[in-house]
């Protein structure tokens, strides 16, 4: 106690004092080094890397999810458009090939192509255009009057004998109103005394025609077939006086078709032959002419 007593004991606790305050004060020199090198700015980087891998991950998976877009019309239409090859019509083929006359051949091979799809097999066998059905075509040097000479030398004494109304010795089946009225022009050298009917559809009524054959005798009707099977459909027009049956098979309009080449016509003209003309030729009553 006596040593401890004899110390200078203000100086020990100044030392301690001092002492402590500079080894706080290393301490702190110390700490802020430490912080400096134990930053984390590799941990950091690593870090963000996989959230922007994860957002490019979205990314895709939006722009996955996201429809491409669709061209509008006004897009479509600035595009210039696609050429396609042009289909060659009958007026570009037959524009470069000599027209033939028809035969019996065409009308048999278009009606069986007409109806080998349409009917059984027994209504196409009744519907089958026999050779023996036919008379002499045209070779394209006739006209009208003087063909129907050449197929009827004896028109004179057959129309006198016909009596019945509502009835036609000779039907002249054409394309088209004009056309009617051009073909009854030039039947003036063959008709003699014989009266021409013009039975279709423009301007004139099916009443006013059933009337006209009901009212007197008519020796020569010239039409189209849509407006002659329907008066035939009506009992206007009877096929029991008929003796001739004239297709103007050859003539061509200014698209240079054919009567057989317009699918309407076409249409009508098989209606017409199915209506009973067939049937007539089959008991050898009528006969047809390719004009």
């Amino acid at each position: 106690m006596g040593d401890d007593l004899g110390d200078e004991w203000w100086q020990h606790e100044y030392k301690s004092d001092a002492s402590e305050v500079e080894e706080e004060e290393t301490e702190q020199k110390k700490k802020p080094a430490e912080k400096t090198k134990t930053k984390p700015e590799k941990r950091k980087i690593v870090t963000e890397k996989p959230a922007k891998a994860k957002k490019k991950k979205n990314n895709e998976q939006n722009e996955q999810m996201i429809p491409p877009r669709k061209e509008t019309q006004d897009e479509k239409s600035a595009k210039p458009p696609k050429k396609r090859k042009k289909k060659k019509t009958i007026t570009d083929v037959l524009a470069t090939s000599e027209p033939k006359p028809g035969c019996p051949a065409d009308l048999q091979d278009l009606v069986t192509q007409y109806f080998k799809d349409k009917r059984s097999v027994i209504e196409q066998e009744e519907l089958k255009v026999q050779d023996s059905f036919f008379l002499s075509s045209n070779d394209l040097t006739h006209t009208l009057s003087s063909y129907l000479k050449q197929i009827a030398p004896k028109w004179a004494k057959i129309q006198k004998q016909h009596t019945e109304k509502s009835s036609v010795v000779l039907l002249v089946v054409c394309s088209s109103a004009l056309r009617t009225i051009e073909l009854i022009k030039q039947l003036t050298s063959f008709k003699g005394e014989a009266k021409a009917v013009k039975l279709f559809a423009k301007h004139i009524k099916i009443e006013e025609q059933v009337k006209l054959l009901q009212k007197g005798i008519s020796h020569i009707g010239v039409g189209t077939p849509g407006r002659i099977s329907a008066l035939i459909e009506r009992e206007g027009l009877s096929l029991q006086a008929l003796r001739y049956l004239v297709l103007d098979w050859n003539w061509r309009d200014q698209k240079l078709r054919r009567m057989v080449d317009i699918p309407e016509i076409k249409q009508d003209l098989m209606k017409l032959l199915e209506s009973g003309v067939l049937a007539r030729c089959k008991e050898d009553k009528v006969k047809i002419g390719l004009f």
